[in-house]
């Protein structure tokens, strides 16, 4: 490609029979050469051109979890009908093909993508990947990449945390990252690929500077009156909220198991939590990781919080309480809110996003070349925390801390959480009693709301989740 700033996406597939035993392999490189990520995977009985066009779809997945979205790439491949029908000189003729080309221009529309056909002999790195996975099924294994060191818990390709820098958590829209949609599922149902990868994911982080807050300082105008509420529709069953705290290592969450949700009637009221992310910021459009740095939100994040306001306004919502982050973005997020419903806005500090350290401002494809060895460790163990940074173990536990505080002090009511992707994502976990791992197969966008609705007799009730229907 040539070009500074740019990556390289090299695919390839075969099968052993045409249709036979079939498996794919992509790599991934920047613009010097160096490779970022492998991945490959058998794909059963298939035709070459069913594992070519998935060798391109996992190739593009792959780049998406470094938190590329929006770069310039060049995808080489010696597929020549791949190639020419992705740049549109050719049309897609094969009914098998066509839901694979579809899925492929939809990843690729992503990027600003180059096509390049290349001669076999000049493809074949991403053609030994397809071999070694085609010949690890046939022993009966999975395919493991031998060239790079790939992070424990990161074997498949999956959206880095949202956070206000790449597609992670907050930062990203980065930090369990940015803010950027997530890679597609498998196509043809098939299981997701093996990837080793410097890039990986990660979700939203947490801060290990100011102290977990005992209350709420408050901001804002009038006062929130009004007594509690009813349960909300299609939300039976409840959980005991307060003491449900997790593991230091932020794997744990209910650890009562008393309820499943389905429920005559639900004993007490609802606590509903509507968790509102905060709307964009100059670091969420250049994709990189913001956490406990400031940036106020941009014009379009502004008219983002006011869109968010105006629906929380209006039935069925009938907000009574607005909490909120100490962060700039989530504080205006939170004040376009209370200006609509005439509510005060009270702070809490562990509401706040991930600190993350020296990499706070830096794209993840930054922070892959810079700080390889660190970023495969935090990946790997939220318990390790990115360089002068905050642990994803440290988050899980400031975000109970403050759930445990809103729903305790707000009981009954309908309750306004502003935050980052990485708290919010901690939130709906724990809600779902779900394993660490789940906070990559999660994306939310900017401004997007989720809502928790927690009982005093059963299980927490996710009723939404990264809903942006306010924005279009």
């Amino acid at each position: 490609m040539g070009a500074t700033g740019g990556f390289i996406v090299e695919a390839d597939g075969g099968s052993r029979g045409n249709p036979g035993p079939a498996g794919y392999g992509a790599v991934v490189k920047d613009d010097a050469g160096q490779v970022l990520a492998e991945v490959a995977e058998s794909i059963g009985t298939a035709t070459n051109n069913v594992a070519e066009y998935r060798g391109l779809i996992a190739g593009l997945r792959a780049l998406l979890a470094l938190g590329a979205e929006g770069a310039r790439v060049e995808v080489r491949m010696d597929s020549k009908l791949v190639i020419e029908q992705m740049a549109g000189r050719w049309k897609v003729k094969h009914e098998g093909l066509r839901p694979l080309a579809l899925e492929a221009a939809g990843l690729a529309r992503r990027f600003r993508v180059t096509w390049t056909w290349v001669p076999r002999e000049r493809n074949s790195h991403a053609d030994r990947l397809a071999n070694e996975a085609m010949d690890a099924a046939a022993r009966g294994e999975t395919w493991q990449a031998s060239e790079i060191t790939s992070a424990p818990g990161s074997a498949t390709a999956v959206e880095p945390p949202n956070t206000d820098a790449p597609t992670l958590f907050d930062p990203p829209s980065a930090g369990p990252g940015p803010a950027a949609p997530g890679p597609a599922a498998p196509a043809s149902g098939a299981s997701a690929p093996a990837v080793s990868a410097s890039p990986g994911s990660a979700s939203p982080g947490a801060v290990s500077a100011a102290p977990a807050s005992t209350g709420y300082a408050s901001t804002g105008s009038a006062l929130a009156g009004a007594g509690g509420r009813t349960g909300s529709p299609g939300a039976a069953g409840a959980r005991a909220v307060g003491g449900d705290a997790g593991t230091a290592a932020g794997t744990a969450t209910s650890h009562d198991r008393r309820g499943h949700g389905w429920m005559p009637r639900a004993t007490r009221v609802a606590t509903s939590l509507l968790l509102l992310r905060h709307g964009q910021t100059p670091l969420s459009v250049e994709k990189r990781f913001s956490g406990l740095g400031d940036p106020s939100l941009t014009p379009t994040g502004l008219a983002q919080a006011e869109a968010a306001a105006l629906r929380l306004s209006r039935e069925p919502y009938e907000v009574e309480v607005i909490v909120t982050s100490p962060l700039a973005r989530a504080r205006q997020t939170a004040e376009a809110v209370a200006a609509r419903t005439g509510l005060q806005v009270l702070v809490d500090d562990d509401l706040r996003e991930t600190d993350f350290g020296d990499w706070e401002g830096h794209t993840f494809a930054e922070i892959q070349q810079r700080w390889p060895r660190e970023l495969a460790a935090w990946l790997a163990d939220p318990d390790v925390a990115p360089p002068g940074g905050e642990s994803f173990a440290s988050t899980a536990r400031r975000a109970e801390q403050a759930r445990d505080r809103i729903v305790k002090a707000h009981e009954g009511r309908s309750v306004v959480v502003v935050s980052h992707v990485t708290p919010i994502k901690m939130l709906v976990r724990f809600a779902l009693g779900a394993p660490p791992e789940a906070l990559y197969r999660m994306h939310l966008d900017l401004a997007c709301l989720s809502a928790i609705d927690y009982y005093a007799d059963g299980p927490a009730v996710v009723r939404a989740l990264n809903d942006t229907a306010h924005l279009t």
